[in-house]
């Protein structure tokens, strides 16, 4: 196993850290409490106050690019920083400790996810005119998967509809947790649905590229991830109502989408994980901080209660977090997705768990604080439980990490 860092990455991550500290902190504060204001000082959920994309932030995506600190998850040397995963890594890290860097320079989610998969799987054609448009940052996008009428962690139980007619193809159904798709640059939806029930259970799927605008599709009603709506990006609940495309908007063609959403979410899922190391450890910062600082019963917080023990174990977690996210990112990189899969799901486990641990933590040493949006920790303590179901939920991916360790012993 090699996990040394580039020359190229190294350089990339100290304009990173210095455009940060720089460019994006100042700002951090600001942004937040715009996106976190009581709704009775905005407009209500379905206005436009709440999904406006702020002046601040695009001046920071300008500033970004300007300085070649852009689509930087990409290996492409030319669309991105033809960076390899294990390279990658310390540039996610580094971002997720700042809850808007990833915006910032283009490197987050859906639109990643989405980006990979117009960039492996999408026509010249598709790649024109949607591909090419989200490299720029002109526009965003959503990903449509999961259902509210079925147990989504099996994909197959899909029940939403992408039916070849002609021609055309027709999707009908119901998507929830689109995330992306209240933000006003959001031009374009990945829609999953299944094209054929008779084919094999893997083979029975597509996906298809629907414009926003397209007759029949209607956003429902924005969801709010447990008190927080996630603007200007959010969920949504999207109802297709037969909606008409031509063929050409299937993503590499019928029956392709089990393979393509399982070649998504490799590269996608190690990303989140090496953000959420950034993020732990900047919670695990905050604590310390805040326990020298703060003094009860005559000592530093940081002296009661078992506290030193727990930065301790911290410690202990963040690092053997890191050690296996750039395991994974190894893997990745050496062996593909095939030669990852178990590690993937390692990760995908264990790294909300750590980050939910450690920002658990630090919100006790903040007391009353610690759960409000005075302090970014409870907006990162749901950011993190979150994750243990985007991408699928824990036990979908500890039965895989069990499969994959029992056939050992066949």
């Amino acid at each position: 196993m090699d996990f040394t860092q580039s020359a190229r990455s190294k350089e990339l991550l100290d304009r990173l850290r210095d455009f940060i500290a720089a460019e994006v902190a100042p700002v951090t504060a600001r942004l937040h409490a715009e996106r976190t204001a009581p709704l009775a000082q905005r407009a209500d959920v379905s206005g436009a106050d709440l999904w406006r994309v702020s002046d601040d932030f695009r001046a920071l995506q300008a500033k970004a690019r300007e300085r070649g600190l852009w689509n930087l998850f990409l290996p492409d040397p030319v669309l991105g920083a033809g960076l390899s995963n294990v390279d990658y890594a310390p540039l996610a890290e580094e971002m997720g400790r700042n809850p808007f860097s990833a915006a910032v320079f283009n490197c987050d989610a859906p639109d990643t996810g989405n980006m990979e998969v117009l960039y492996h799987y999408g026509s010249t054609e598709q790649k024109e005119r949607w591909l090419k448009p989200l490299l720029e940052g002109e526009i965003r996008s959503a990903f449509c998967m999961t259902e509210p009428d079925v147990a989504s962690s099996d994909a197959t139980n899909m029940a939403a509809t992408a039916v070849v007619e002609g021609d055309e193809v027709v999707l009908n159904g119901r998507k929830w947790w689109s995330t992306g798709i209240g933000s006003p640059d959001c031009k374009v939806l990945i829609f999953m649905g299944l094209a054929d029930p008779e084919a094999h259970r893997y083979q029975r799927h597509s996906m298809v590229l629907v414009p926003i605008d397209t007759p029949g599709v209607k956003v429902e009603r924005m969801l709010s991830a447990m008190g927080y709506y996630d603007e200007p990006g959010g969920h949504g609940e999207v109802s297709f109502t037969d909606v008409r495309l031509p063929l050409d908007a299937i993503i590499a063609g019928p029956g392709r989408g089990f393979e393509i959403a399982q070649g998504r979410l490799g590269p996608g899922r190690v990303h989140h994980c090496m953000r959420l190391v950034g993020l732990a450890e900047a919670a695990l910062e905050l604590a310390i901080r805040r326990g020298r600082e703060r003094v009860a019963f005559g000592k530093p917080l940081i002296n009661l209660g078992g506290n030193r023990e727990r930065v301790a174990d911290a410690r202990i977690a963040i690092d053997q977090l890191r050690l296996l996210v750039l395991h994974t990112a190894w893997l990745l990189d050496t062996q593909g997705i095939a030669g990852a899969r178990s590690a993937v799901s390692e990760i995908k486990v264990a790294a909300p768990r750590v980050a939910q641990q450690v920002i658990d933590f630090a919100i006790q040493i903040h007391g009353g604080g610690g759960l409000s949006d005075d302090f970014p920790l409870a907006g990162a303590w749901t950011a993190a439980r979150a994750l243990r179901l985007a991408d699928g939920p824990d036990e979908v991916h500890q039965g895989l990490v069990a499969r994959f360790e029992l056939g050992r012993y066949q």
